[in-house]
C-alpha cells in the first residue's frame, strides 16, 4: 500500500518533468477562470449600477401622467392632452391611502443666464415634496416654503451641474439668474446625485409650480400640470395606493366606468422588478458564456492525462507490481488532474482580476465589481472540472494489466 502523501509526491514529481505540457494544459483552466470572474464582475456591477441608479430616482414611486391626445387619428403620446390639475394633486395627498408625499410637476427646457455665462437646462415647477420624493438633498440654502407656492414667487433652487456652469466655484445663493427672461433668486443649491446612464440627475433647476404656471412656461390650460408623482410609505401598499388613485381621479374627472381614462399611472416598483430581472439574467448568461472556457480547458485536461497513461504503461506495471493498488493508480492520477486545475485556477484568478481592473480603468461608463463568491466559484468548479476530467484517464490507468503493462513499449 502506498500512501496519500506519496502518492501526491510522485503526481507533483511527473507535473514537474513536463513542465510545458502542464503549463499548456493548464492554459484551457486559466482563461475559463479569468472569464468567469471578468464577465461576473461586469454582471454584478451592472446590477449594483442599475439599483444605485433606481435608488437615486426615488423609491416606492407612482407616476401620473396625462393621458395621449387624439388627432386625426394619430396618438400624440403621454401627457399631450392635458387633465392633471394642482386641485388633483391636492386630493391625492389627501385622500389616497398609503400617499407619503405628492408633487405636481412641470417641465421645461430653458436657458439660464448669470452676468456673461449662460447654461441650457431642464426646470421643472413644482412644490417642495417633489426634492423628498426624488431623494435630493440641499448642499447651500432652503427648501420651498408654503408661501413661495401660495405667492408665486420668484425663487430657484439649482443642482450642482448648473451652480458649477454658471457660477464655479462661487457661492450661488441670493445670486440672482434669469431663467427664460425672468429673474430668480437662487434660494438652494442641490447635493451631487451623479448621472443615471445618460440622464444628469444634476443639470436641473427647481422654481414653485405657481410661479412656473404664471410667469415662465404659461399654460393653455390654467392650472394643469405635466405630472403628479406620489411616493407611498412602502411598496407593500402601492397596489393599494394605485386603486385609491385611480378611483379619486376617475371621479374628480367624471369618468364613467366604461370610459377611457384621461390619466395613466406608472409604478416604479414593476420598472424596477423588470429591469434588475433584466440584468439579472444577463449576469447569468455572461457568466455561462465564460463557464464554456472552463469545460474545455478541463477537455484538454482530459487529453494530457490519457496522453500520459499511454506514455506512462510501464510506470503504472513497474508500481503495480511493487504493490500499488488500482485505487492507488487511480489517486495518482487524479492529483496530478486536480493539481492542473487547482493551479489553472489560482493563476486564472490573479488573471481575472487583473483583467477587471484594466476593464475597469480604461472605460468610465463600464462598472465592474469583483465578488468573493465569483472568485470561490470559479475555484471551485476548477476543482470539479479537474475531478470530472480527470477521473476517466485515472480509471482507465487503474484498469491495466501488471504483466501487460511491464510488456508495453
Amino acid at each position: 500500500m502506498i500512501d496519500f502523501k506519496s502518492t501526491f509526491k510522485i503526481a507533483l514529481v511527473s507535473l514537474k518533468t513536463n513542465k510545458m505540457r502542464s503549463s499548456l494544459t493548464s492554459l484551457g483552466i486559466i482563461i475559463g477562470v479569468a472569464a468567469v470572474i471578468v464577465m461576473l464582475a461586469i454582471g454584478t456591477g451592472a446590477s449594483t449600477k442599475v439599483t444605485k441608479d433606481m435608488e437615486s430616482m426615488g423609491s416606492n414611486l407612482l407616476t401620473i401622467r396625462s393621458a395621449s391626445a387624439n388627432q386625426g387619428g394619430v396618438r400624440q403620446g403621454a401627457g399631450s392632452k392635458p387633465s392633471l390639475t394642482l386641485k388633483d394633486a391636492e386630493s391625492l395627498s389627501k385622500l389616497a391611502r398609503g400617499a407619503q408625499a405628492v408633487a405636481p410637476v412641470s417641465n421645461e427646457n430653458k436657458q439660464v443666464i448669470y452676468g456673461n455665462q449662460n447654461w441650457s437646462t431642464t426646470v421643472y415647477g413644482t412644490t417642495a415634496n417633489y426634492l423628498e420624493i426624488k431623494s435630493y438633498e440641499l448642499l447651500l440654502g432652503r427648501n420651498f416654503i408654503p408661501e413661495d407656492i401660495k405667492n408665486s414667487t420668484k425663487v430657484v433652487i439649482i443642482g450642482s451641474t448648473v451652480a458649477t456652469e454658471l457660477f464655479g466655484d462661487v457661492n450661488p445663493v441670493n445670486k440672482v439668474i434669469r431663467i427664460g427672461g425672468v429673474p430668480f433668486r437662487i434660494i438652494g443649491v442641490l447635493k451631487s446625485k451623479g448621472s443615471s446612464g445618460p440622464f444628469d440627475n444634476d443639470d436641473l433647476a427647481f422654481i414653485p409650480i405657481t410661479t412656473a404656471q404664471k410667469k415662465v412656461f404659461g399654460v393653455y390650460f390654467p392650472g394643469t400640470v405635466n405630472m403628479i408623482v406620489v411616493k407611498t410609505t412602502d411598496s407593500d401598499i402601492m397596489d393599494t395606493t394605485e386603486s385609491d388613485i385611480n378611483e379619486i381621479l376617475s371621479i374628480r374627472h367624471n369618468i364613467g366606468k366604461n370610459q377611457d381614462k384621461d390619466f395613466e399611472i406608472r409604478n416604479s416598483a414593476e420598472f424596477q422588478e423588470k429591469l434588475k430581472s433584466t440584468v439579472k439574467t444577463f449576469s447569468i448568461l455572461l457568466g455561462s458564456i465564460a463557464s464554456v472556457s472552463l469545460l474545455v480547458g478541463g477537455i484538454g485536461i482530459m487529453n494530457i492525462m490519457l496522453v500520459s497513461v499511454t506514455e506512462r504503461t510501464r510506470e503504472i506495471g513497474i508500481r503495480m507490481a511493487i504493490g500499488a493498488r488500482s485505487s492507488d493508480i487511480r489517486k495518482q492520477f487524479l492529483i496530478e488532474a486536480l493539481m492542473l486545475a487547482i493551479i489553472g485556477g489560482l493563476i486564472g484568478v490573479v488573471a481575472g482580476v487583473a483583467t477587471t481592473q484594466i476593464v475597469s480603468a480604461a472605460s468610465t461608463d463600464l462598472t465592474t465589481e469583483i465578488s468573493a463568491f465569483s472568485i470561490f466559484i470559479s475555484l471551485g468548479f476548477s476543482a470539479l472540472v479537474g475531478v470530472v476530467f480527470g477521473f476517466y484517464p485515472a480509471y482507465k490507468a487503474s484498469l491495466l494489466n501488471p504483466i501487460d503493462a511491464l510488456r508495453y513499449e
